[in-house]
């Protein structure tokens, strides 16, 4: 997932009701209690840094999240098609069931840090903040154990291989690791937040995201020759500037959509026209009836341009990650307890969705829950100009794990303490 963006760090939005969900002295509490364990989260935090791995099988990242929890008060198993881990505290009362998770892959980025504990393994990178987010959840496990006499119900901890793109939470569930559960909730890091702000926003909190794959056929020859040649590249350019204005004149403005081709690739030498053109790109929106639409008008679109000059478009749709929604009621429940653990001027609504994606998105579509970025800009840094999530220069504001570690606690806490298993 890249970075939220414009807007995302806007007006506050509209004002909170209610009162807090935990208590400012109980907040101050835990998040003392956080920082007390920030030092071993930011170690762990480097460790996975040093030795990232991608997709759905990371067996080193697996092992240091087992050894982090070893000796806690916990049941812990491992998953069968994926490296997953999925802890479960139990509180000394009875009460409802509530998901944390983190995911916990890299991305292959080369990274560009300069940092002492950057990648050792080539090509690869924590690019996207999962290393910080699986050194809070695993904080926030710590600090729940030693908490379990407050605790009523259970907590799922949810450490989630293949987020980038490979539905790693797809597989989690199959594998039944929201059996019982009441309600879920996630932190995603940014650096293009104030450090410690959390931000998140009732209903849509981030776009579907689906890949598209054309493939324009001709037929080569010689490049000094090219009335002989049916010349596929001058098509995949027309396709790609038609597809833009397709979609800015068939999709009302304020229905963000955004459809981007990322790769034309078409080729092997200058003096040769090839037969072939590829484009692949994203596309990323927030209404499903806009979702069909626009994957339609891809097909048509390819289609089209490339009968017009005697070529052919075909095109293939992967299907990416749905709409990410957050609970309306469970928002608020969020909004409030973090609240009282990080004080009411750190915390806000969002005013508008990015276009980015999560896979989170299939745990919210079963369980009410919510998903909220937590700012990590570095102290040297402003958050306009701090690298995004997925450069190979992003870095992270360590002291922030202790405000993660804290919020997932809270949030556990204070759910556990409203005894309600159909939501706060």
């Amino acid at each position: 997932m890249t970075s939220p963006s414009g807007g995302v760090d806007g007006a506050p939005g509209p004002a909170r009701t209610g009162s807090p969900a935990l208590s400012l002295s109980a907040g101050a509490s835990v998040l003392d209690d956080a920082r007390r364990l920030a030092p071993e989260a930011v170690a762990l935090r480097r460790e996975l840094h040093t030795w990232p791995e991608t997709g759905l099988e990371l067996p080193g990242t697996q092992r240091r999240v087992l050894d982090s929890l070893e000796g806690l008060d916990l049941r812990v198993c491992t998953g069968r098609r994926l490296s997953s881990v999925v802890a479960t505290l139990t509180g000394a009362a009875d009460g409802p069931t509530i998901l944390l998770r983190a995911d916990m892959d890299a991305l292959p980025v080369t990274e560009d840090t300069g940092r002492d504990f950057a990648s050792r393994t080539p090509g690869v990178m924590h690019a996207c903040g999962h290393d910080a987010h699986t050194a809070m959840l695993v904080g926030a496990a710590r600090l729940l154990a030693e908490r379990r006499a407050e605790l009523a119900g259970r907590v799922v901890f949810m450490f989630q291989p293949g987020e980038e793109g490979h539905h790693g939470a797809r597989y989690m569930i199959d594998e039944g690791v929201l059996d019982g559960v009441d309600a879920a909730f996630a932190l995603h890091v940014t650096p293009n937040l104030p450090s410690g702000a959390l931000r998140l926003r009732p209903g849509t909190q981030m776009a579907a995201a689906d890949r598209v794959y054309v493939t324009v056929r001709g037929r080569g020859g010689h490049a000094s020759a090219p009335h002989t040649t049916c010349d596929p590249v001058p098509v995949a350019c027309e396709i790609v500037l038609a597809l833009q204005t397709t979609l800015t004149r068939s999709v009302a403005p304020d229905d963000a959509a955004v459809l981007s081709i990322t790769r034309l690739s078409a080729g092997t030498a200058s003096g040769v026209i090839p037969d072939t053109a590829e484009l692949v790109g994203t596309l990323r929106t927030l209404v499903p009836s806009t979702r069909r639409h626009l994957l339609d008008a891809v097909t048509r679109v390819a289609g089209g341009v490339a009968a017009a000059h005697g070529a052919t478009a075909d095109v293939r749709v992967e299907p990416g990650y749905p709409v990410t929604v957050n609970d309306a009621g469970f928002t608020d429940f969020v909004l409030r307890t973090a609240a009282g653990v990080l004080g009411p001027e750190s915390v806000a609504v969002m005013p508008a969705p990015p276009m980015t994606a999560e896979d989170f998105s299939y745990v919210l579509d079963s369980v009410p829950g919510a998903l909220a970025f937590l700012g990590a800009c570095p102290p040297t840094l402003s958050p306009d100009r701090a690298p995004s999530l997925h450069s190979p220069r992003v870095d992270l504001d360590e002291d922030v794990l202790a405000v993660g570690i804290a919020c997932h606690a809270a949030v556990a806490l204070a759910f556990a303490s409203s005894g309600r298993g159909a939501g706060p």
